[in-house]
């Protein structure tokens, strides 16, 4: 079994320091999983930082030290777990967190299809404390050993690849075709409307409907605008100096609809983000860009089985 390290980043914002690395799941895992990756974060002073997780697929995050408080908007914080599963987002997750070492578990689509089995456009938008969902009970033995007495990077990774390869192995049913085939057509490009992503996946458009609200969690409609706005969003955090008009995607008619995308996917504007402290993301997009090719995972490509 191969796994390759992607590769170490620091970020020092004045007194907060984080490492990021970034793992390729082994072979038989890369249709269902983004990465496998793991931050370590120093705050001095027993402090703690806030920062926006950008709209994304699902996630499991496991920590060990300081537990983040957590909110997506227009619910309760989520406190003191130190295992959360979120489901696919289509706004800013806040989040403050201080010292504490955090694995993480990106799910693709056809991931969410192996591996939650559940409707996600039921738990879009949401996040969860592992050990508190029936749906999730699945992943609470991951949960409870992934890490050992002290940290152990390789050890750690080996037991998330073990855990998620032995319930590939125990899985029987096959893959859907249409889920890939709809995942291809969103990260084109050049595809603006949903006629468009229908036609590329080879689906009537009412079942490219279905699919992606079972498996991606939104209407397709949605989901091209996610993947628009995310574009912009990626192509100003690696290079500001483009401005935002610089950096606003070809398919918006005009800047004003960019704004308005905005408040919808990050609750704020373009300005009010710009001077907004990232002291984690800013850093971890500019390190997965470098070595996984693309800087969130909503821009992530999936590979075929």
């Amino acid at each position: 079994m191969q796994n390759k390290d992607r590769g170490a980043h620091n970020l020092t914002s004045g007194d907060c320091t984080v490492r990021v690395r970034f793992h390729s799941p082994p072979a038989g895992l890369t249709p269902y999983f983004t990465t496998f990756y793991l931050t370590e974060i120093s705050v001095a002073n027993g402090a703690r930082v806030i920062d926006h997780l950008h709209p994304e697929w699902g996630n499991l995050r496991f920590f060990r030290g300081d537990t983040p408080d957590s909110q997506m908007p227009g619910q309760a914080p989520l406190r003191g777990s130190a295992s959360n599963f979120t489901g696919p987002t289509s706004t800013a997750l806040r989040f403050t967190v201080g010292t504490t070492r955090t694995w993480g578990v990106g799910i693709l689509p056809l991931g969410w299809a192996r591996f939650v089995k559940q409707a996600a456009n039921v738990h879009a938008d949401h996040i969860y404390a592992v050990a508190e969902q029936p749906f999730l009970a699945s992943f609470r033995p991951l949960a409870a050993s992934v890490f050992g007495p002290e940290p152990n990077e390789a050890e750690e990774l080996a037991r998330i690849t073990g855990f998620f390869l032995d319930a590939l192995a125990a899985g029987h049913e096959p893959d859907d075709p249409r889920i890939l085939a709809c995942h291809a057509a969103l990260l084109d490009t050049e595809i603006a409307t949903v006629a468009e992503m229908a036609e590329a996946a080879h689906v009537p458009a009412h079942t490219l409907e279905r699919l992606c609200r079972r498996h991606f969690g939104f209407p397709p409609r949605l989901l091209l605008r996610r993947q628009r706005f995310m574009r912009s969003l990626v192509q100003y955090m690696l290079d500001p100096s483009l401005h935002w008009i610089g950096a606003i995607d070809s398919h918006y008619h005009d800047q004003a609809q960019f704004v308005r995308d905005f408040h919808r996917f990050m609750g704020m504007s373009p300005s009010e983000y710009a001077a907004t402290p990232k002291p984690i993301l800013s850093e971890v997009m500019r390190a997965r860009q470098e070595f996984m090719g693309s800087a969130v995972q909503a821009l992530h490509a999936p590979t075929r089985p």
